[in-house]
Parts: C-alpha cells; sequence; structure tokens
C-alpha cells in the first residue's frame, strides 16, 4: 500500500461486504474495514480515514449512531461518510443526509458506481507509471 493513496475505512457486519468491497478497492486505495462501529472508532483511534463507507444496519452500534458520534466530535466531524445500505427507501437516505452523509448507496452496489462517487468526493491517487 503507498501511503500516498487515499485511505478508506469499510463498515459493514456482512463479512462477503468487507471482502468485495476490499478486492474492490484495494488497488487504489489505502481500505480498512470493520465489522462494527465499536472496531471502527477503535482504529480511528490510529488511523484518519479519508472517508467512510458506513452500512445502517449493524448490531451494538448501528450506522446512524455511529454517523452521529463522528460528526458530534470537533477531530472527526469533517470525515466525509457515504452510506452503503440495502434500504433503498428514500425516507431512510434523507434521514442519512440530515445526519450529515455526504452521499448514500444502496446495495447491492454497482462497483463503478461506487468507486465513481469515491472519486467525486475526495478524488483518486493514481498509480505511478512504470518508468
Amino acid at each position: 500500500m503507498s501511503a500516498l493513496w487515499k485511505t478508506i475505512f469499510l463498515v459493514d457486519d456482512n463479512a462477503s461486504n468487507l471482502t468485495v468491497g476490499r478486492n474492490l478497492l484495494s488497488g487504489v486505495y489505502n481500505v480498512y474495514t470493520c465489522n462494527s462501529g465499536v472496531r471502527m472508532f477503535k482504529l480511528l483511534e490510529k488511523i484518519r480515514p479519508d472517508l467512510i463507507l458506513l452500512d445502517v444496519e449493524m448490531p451494538e452500534m448501528g450506522g446512524y449512531e455511529v454517523i452521529q458520534q463522528l460528526k458530534g466530535s470537533q477531530n472527526t466531524s469533517d470525515i466525509p461518510v457515504i452510506f452503503l445500505t440495502a434500504h433503498d427507501d428514500e425516507e431512510t437516505e434523507i434521514k442519512g443526509r440530515l445526519l450529515g452523509a455526504i452521499d448514500y448507496i444502496t446495495k447491492p452496489f454497482s462497483p463503478s458506481v461506487l468507486i465513481e462517487r469515491i472519486e467525486t468526493h475526495i478524488g483518486r491517487v493514481q498509480k505511478p507509471e512504470p518508468v
């Protein structure tokens, strides 16, 4: 992994979603996976991400609770959050945006849509060309 690449946290309680997301994004971004909001906050003590991809429905601490805690702290309030969720209703999306999410993508997601949305919000660091 390159230190120049942007860092993404992928937070989801589903191991398959974590694997798919890591495999999709790890060639371009530094990707850290967490299977709970609690674990994400522990990782956040050591690493500051450029973006968080966050599931809404998780045990222990749901995505709404996670984003409220993130946005309520001066140290983390500026970290962009994109919700990734199976919920596809307008009310859920509006709630997520009101809580501070910059985007909302329904699962199953299209890999190209996910990458495009990430690039829209934080950009993409190109791999250096071989010499």
